[in-house]
């Protein structure tokens, strides 16, 4: 098998010897995408299936999806048995990694690392070439220090801490690891700041559904976006032009809190940090909220990235991020959190009555939860 490498400018573009005929009869790429029924990787799918420079999109699912010129493969993602279901393929996205939030954390994090590091095993084992790795710009961390914006090849400060941060760190290892144990195999990471739009559900998304915006005070929120339609564009791009990295993806510069609010149509809430991270971790230990404190750093601080490597191998956002930020109230418009938690309409009313009142709301809000949780736990 055969593959020229031709360098074009700051990154690379592989071509490999093993194509088929494209849809316009040139050569393409045989392309594989891990979670292609749902989410963005669905979204990617379809973008390859209609892209000139492909020429097979083979979709590896747990369920069949329903985007037209994909050959669908369907099978656990942690299972080793799938590198027979990557014979032939040029390239691989890993776009099957969860962010979002779930019931179980230990089923999402068996699902991220033990499928990434799956994924990554059997495309060496089948000789796929190059592999682009979804992970998240949390990775760097959410610091008072940190540089707006950062440099892709920052260093990762994100602390584990057993939530889905250490799921991406562990990813994140993964992939750095690969190509030294696998000569000849390439992998991108791919790390974009929040994603919003459709079908969208995290921390950083619910954040929008409460009835005002957490601020801690004396920090400086710095607010960068990207929709999950330029993700996907991201993820096609990196993977015919064979981009290496890490690679960022976001929109363009970042918003301030008071264009955030003004934009969103949210006051805030502003609180010391003492009491806001304190009575986050208290939440989450009784089990009333899903997320750790160290989540909420996401949602106080800066972690802006540039994506330098993509806009110079040709790649821009369709989204800026006032219109990231119109389209994340519009996805989330009837719904209603309170520390990440959902809650039911009733509560949401008071939630919003009380919120009137300043930081009362965090007060009296923490309050009655922790009653119930203890309630609950006595009972």
């Amino acid at each position: 098998m055969r593959s020229t490498v031709v360098v074009e400018g700051d990154f690379v573009r592989r071509q490999s010897g093993r194509v088929r005929a494209g849809r316009n009869g040139g050569d393409g790429l045989v392309v594989a995408v891990t979670g292609a029924a749902s989410g963005v990787g669905r979204l990617l799918a379809a973008r390859l299936a209609a892209s000139d420079d492909v020429a097979e999109v083979v979709g590896l699912d747990d369920s069949r999806g329903d985007v037209d010129g994909v050959t669908w493969r369907v099978m656990d993602l942690t299972d080793p048995a799938i590198v027979t279901r990557l014979a032939g393929v040029d390239a691989v996205v890993h776009a099957a990694v969860d962010i979002g939030i779930t019931d179980d954390p230990a089923v999402r994090s068996h699902r991220n690392v033990r499928g990434t590091q799956t994924i990554l095993t059997a495309s060496a084992a089948a000789g796929v070439k190059h592999v682009a790795v979804l992970t998240s710009a949390m990775v760097y961390g959410a610091h008072p220090d940190n540089d707006v914006p950062l440099d892709e090849d920052a260093p990762l400060r994100a602390e584990p801490d057993g939530s889905v941060i250490s799921d991406l760190l562990e990813i994140e290892d993964l992939s750095a690891r690969a190509p030294r144990s696998h000569p000849g195999m390439s992998v991108t990471v791919v790390r974009p700041a929040a994603v919003v739009g459709p079908g969208i559900d995290t921390v950083l998304t619910r954040h929008f559904e409460a009835p005002r915006l957490l601020v801690v005070r004396g920090s400086e929120p710095a607010w960068q976006f990207c929709h999950v339609d330029d993700l996907a564009s991201a993820l096609e791009h990196v993977v015919l032009h064979g981009v290496s990295g890490p690679v960022a993806v976001g929109s363009e510069g970042h918003l301030d809190q008071l264009a955030v609010e003004e934009l969103s149509g949210r006051s805030r809430i502003e609180l010391p940090a003492s009491f806001a991270f304190g009575t986050a971790q208290r939440l989450h230990r009784l089990g009333v909220t899903p997320a750790p404190a160290s989540e909420l750093h996401y949602v106080t601080r800066p972690w802006v990235v540039a994506a330098e490597r993509l806009r110079k191998s040709g790649w821009e956002p369709r989204y800026d991020n006032a219109e990231a930020l119109r389209a994340l109230m519009e996805e989330v418009g009837g719904r209603h959190a309170l520390a990440s938690r959902r809650i039911g309409k009733r509560d949401a009313a008071t939630a919003a009555t009380i919120g009137a009142a300043g930081a009362t709301v965090a007060i009296l809000g923490t309050a009655v939860v922790v009653r119930k949780a203890r309630r609950r736990k006595r009972s």
